[in-house]
């Protein structure tokens, strides 16, 4: 080794314990816990909409259902006295005043009426819903007042809404749960008469429900002295998956009448021959699909 070049003077140890460490920057974990999510017994409403137009489809929803909600239900939004503020003069100190502001902004976020949840399906949107609400006849209301011309068009990218009365896992054993509880207060209570009833199913990227598997158990859990009718039918029964999750509801026999509760052909109605030519993101969104089966 040449001795000319100069050797970078040694540290001593006293040197390398006084130098300061560089600062390691670390990016903040996301928590992902607290996002909203559809869990067992959850209620709420399915939609629909145009592709890559979720984020706005899902402003126009909450602020459309928002104004529903407060014309069926008024000020019925859960505990009056979690959102109730005492007059500011009778509080005994400012400490304690705070405290109920703080208490009274927590409280006004866990009564929201309606939660959206994210759902990795392209074009779909889910609701979560809470008492008072109930959403089939909530999203009857909304589709109702439409066909009868009650209100103007409010939405440009919504296409379908689908209420689900109770939600569970996309397995056999769940399917049974949720359609033995969303069955028997339609089919099974003391003084029912025997009603016609079919089964109408959706399911979107899950390939372990089968179509025919999903009809035959609900069928024989409705049981007898209901009969099956397709054509015209008292009472018609949604079965939705979408991946891992699924959802029942029941509907009324003007389900046909109210487009099947599609928003946008009650709005305006696509030409027959103009249909093929529309690009959908789902099937079932189809207005008036001649090959639909409801069992």
């Amino acid at each position: 080794m040449d001795d000319r070049r100069k050797r970078k003077p040694e540290r001593s140890s006293e040197q390398v314990g006084n130098k300061k460490a560089k600062k390691q920057w670390q990016t903040p974990k996301k928590n992902f816990s607290s996002a909203p999510s559809i869990n067992p017994g959850d209620a709420g409403i399915w939609a629909t909409c145009d592709m890559h137009k979720e984020g706005l489809c899902t402003v126009e929803l909450r602020d459309i259902f928002n104004e529903y909600a407060s014309l069926i239900y008024g000020n019925a939004t859960g505990s009056d006295a979690a959102i109730a503020h005492d007059d500011p003069l009778a509080s005994e100190d400012i400490e304690a005043e705070i405290k109920k502001e703080v208490q009274g902004i927590r409280d006004s976020k866990v009564e929201e009426l309606f939660t959206p949840v994210k759902i990795d399906v392209q074009c779909v949107l889910f609701f979560k819903t809470r008492e008072p609400v109930e959403p089939v006849s909530f999203v009857h209301r909304i589709c109702s007042d439409a066909i009868n011309k009650a209100t103007a068009k409010k939405t440009r990218h919504l296409k379908r809404l689908t209420p689900m009365t109770r939600m569970g896992k996309a397995a056999e054993k769940s399917l049974e749960e949720v359609a033995k509880a969303v069955l028997a207060p339609v089919f099974h209570r003391d003084g029912v008469p025997a009603q016609k009833f079919a089964i109408r199913t959706t399911i979107r990227n899950n390939h372990a429900m089968k179509r025919d598997d999903i009809i035959k158990r609900v069928a024989d859990l409705v049981g007898e002295p209901h009969t099956v009718d397709l054509k015209n039918y008292d009472q018609l029964i949604l079965v939705d998956v979408y991946r891992n999750i699924l959802g029942m509801s029941i509907v009324g026999s003007d389900f046909e009448k109210l487009k099947r509760f599609n928003v946008a052909e009650i709005y305006e109605p696509t030409p027959i021959k103009e249909t093929l030519k529309t690009p959908y993101c789902n099937s079932e969104d189809v207005p008036d699909n001649p090959d639909f089966t409801p069992i």
